[in-house]
């Protein structure tokens, strides 16, 4: 499970498209060292929420009966 937030995601996407790589949430701030840092992070986020959130797969086995045995 991750402790990342949508607060969190949401400050990144905000200071990416302003072009800046100080973000600020949640009395927090980080510092990264270029765009490419910060949108990594911002890819690495989305990755894990959409994996927390997206419903398992549901795997099934299909069966036949020719009647006759």
């Amino acid at each position: 499970m991750t402790d990342w937030t949508e607060s969190e995601l949401s400050a990144l996407r905000r200071a990416y498209a302003s072009g800046t790589t100080r973000v600020s949430y949640d009395g927090k701030s980080v510092d990264y060292g270029s765009a490419e840092d910060l949108l990594a992070r911002i890819r690495t986020i989305e990755r894990a929420i959409a994996g927390t959130s997206r419903p398992l797969p549901v795997a099934g086995l299909a069966g036949f009966s020719r009647g006759d045995r």
